[in-house]
């Protein structure tokens, strides 16, 4: 490819508004451009990257037996209607009506729409299992699009779903995957950890995501120092601790406070105690249901919604109840109870790790002391709600916070869509039998904003070679004659080259080459010539040396 010929061109200045480095280096570099807030146009060189890493996936998930289809982009809404999706898909589907007045949502996820393709056969034991994927467009509208292609409204993805007679079949087929994603990923030169998570709206029971670390991701999670133990933030669990198992129990008792005591750094300052000794009361309230939930914590941990609605197995999700929300219930902010108010009450288990605890029922100018879990107050739900925290301990050894990009994640779903939408096979004994099923799915374009994330330097991209959108970036100086000999030489030995033929300063041609981050940089002068052929240098070198043509072409291979 020409250079003078490539549409989408490099600049200089970082775009307005853009804080992520990915971000600022594929706009910069002519690979992608914004249409609208998380819509991006794929310029020609943010394709060819793009379809590297799609044809690394289709690699890998053929070599695992994974069979490709392509399913409508326009799902029915009626079958978001079986699984009770509709409203609680985790994010607002975008739904549409056709000129028959027909529903249909445009696609976020596709559990509903293969499982519908699959029940249309008549599928007996003999034929499972099997893995079926595609790479189609699906389409979010998140509240907020931000860092560039990492969190958007339309992109690409690899969605995977397996279907199994058992358990134990699915078993084998998930460490499969596992392996499969682990290979995808380091081939595509990204280290990934492989984290416990929350299935949320996709179903089933438990879940891992392949997060690469990086501070611009939105994947808090936790690591055990001895590597053991990785889990996300959602789901991350951590020993609890007794924090006063010395103290004499003692009567509660109502105690006369201050008015102004009304924050907890306010009761620390009163007491003079660590917030640990305190009783604090988070409400929520249930979208669905509008049902109240008071979850009771110890006041230096916060609660975690994902577990409350995961434990507590809830339909529908959880918000943070309004001032009009606890007004219904006699109370208001700053003011709830411990136990006693018209509301559904969750205990998390540090209740019973500390003795005498400060708090409860707040008034005026009074408030409980002295107050013990299981004799003075209980409730319907104790279970582990709080948020793990750095320095916390899990079976001993300390929790290390981290911050990282979900590039891909693997999915327990078991019978959950299956038994919902009524989707069996006929089993040995001549039954109809429920699928045991699975599915995996990657971002593409995410994939390639955490590459570009991980591999750059002040000056631009650095790509794996597995996913550059070429091998070679040819610069001539003067020299067009042997220049062009050499790029008809290259592109005949199978080896793509990117030739800067642009009448422009080498300066800037060598800007533009690091910005674009080929892994190789060949340049034609006289001095190289003079000196034997080519000046060949790789992206993270700061020398090159001189070869011969030759000696290039069979390195290239």
């Amino acid at each position: 490819m020409k250079q003078s010929q490539l549409f989408g061109k490099t600049i200089k200045e970082v775009p307005t508004g853009v804080s992520a480095k990915n971000h600022e280096l594929l706009y910069r570099g002519g690979f992608i451009r914004e249409s609208v807030a998380g819509r991006y146009y794929f310029l020609p060189l943010g394709m060819r990257v793009h379809e590297k890493i799609m044809k690394i996936i289709e690699c890998e998930m053929e070599k695992a037996g994974a069979q490709k289809i392509l399913t409508p982009t326009l799902h029915q809404l009626d079958l978001w209607r079986e699984t009770n999706r509709t409203d609680t898909a985790g994010f607002e589907l975008m739904t549409l009506k056709d000129r028959r007045g027909a529903e249909f949502a445009l696609g976020g996820t596709a559990e509903e729409m293969i499982v519908d393709m699959v029940r249309k056969f008549n599928i007996s034991y003999k034929d499972l299992p099997f893995n079926v994927y595609q790479f189609s467009n699906k389409f979010r509208d998140e509240l907020r699009a931000k860092g560039g292609l990492l969190r958007v409204r339309e992109f690409i993805m690899k969605d995977a779903y397996s279907f199994h007679v058992d358990n134990k079949d699915f078993e084998r087929e998930y460490k499969l995957m596992w392996k499969t994603y682990s290979t995808i990923f380091t081939k595509c030169g990204l280290e990934t950890h492989v984290v416990a998570a929350d299935n949320g709206y996709i179903g089933g029971e438990y879940c891992h995501e392949f997060v690469t670390e990086s501070e611009v991701g939105e994947s808090d999670f936790f690591v055990s120092k001895d590597g053991k133990y990785c889990a996300h933030e959602d789901v991350a669990e951590f020993d609890h601790v007794d924090i006063n198992p010395d103290d004499e129990l003692k009567e509660m008792e109502i105690a006369q406070q201050p008015e102004w005591v009304q924050t907890m750094e306010d009761n620390e300052k009163h007491y003079k105690l660590p917030s640990n000794r305190f009783l604090k009361n988070v409400v929520y309230k249930n979208t669905l249901t509008d049902e109240l939930i008071i979850i009771v914590i110890r006041g230096d941990l916060e609660v975690n919604k994902t577990k409350v609605e995961s434990k507590l197995q809830l339909v529908g999700q959880l918000e943070a109840a309004t001032d009009e929300d606890l007004e219904k219930i006699g109370t208001k902010s700053g003011w709830v109870h411990s136990w006693g108010h018209d509301a559904k009450y969750v205990g998390d288990l540090s209740l019973k790790g500390v003795k005498n605890f400060i708090g409860g029922q707040k008034e005026k100018d009074t408030d409980t002391i002295n107050v013990n879990y299981g004799r003075d107050f209980e409730c319907e739900v104790i279970d582990d709600f709080a948020v793990a925290q750095d320095g916390f301990t899990k079976d001993g050894q300390k929790l290390i916070a981290k911050k990282g990009v979900e590039v891909g994640n693997i999915f327990q779903l078991g019978y959950h869509y299956s038994k919902l939408m009524n989707a069996t096979f006929r089993s040995k004994t001549g039954d109809d039998e429920f699928y045991y099923m699975g599915c995996y799915g990657i971002g593409v374009g995410r994939t390639m904003a955490t590459i570009a994330e991980i591999h750059h330097d002040e000056n631009g991209i650095m790509w794996p070679e597995s996913v550059a959108p070429f091998h070679v970036h040819l610069i001539n100086i003067g020299e067009e004659e042997k220049t062009q000999e050499t790029y008809e030489q290259l592109q005949d030995a199978g080896i793509e080259v990117l030739w800067d033929d642009r009448d422009m300063r080498p300066g800037q041609k060598f800007a533009d080459a690091d910005l674009i981050g080929c892994p190789y940089r060949a340049v034609v002068s006289s001095r190289s010539l003079e000196n034997g052929g080519i000046e060949l240098k790789s992206r993270t070198q700061k020398e090159g040396e001189i070869i011969s043509v030759e000696k290039l072409i069979e390195q290239m291979k």
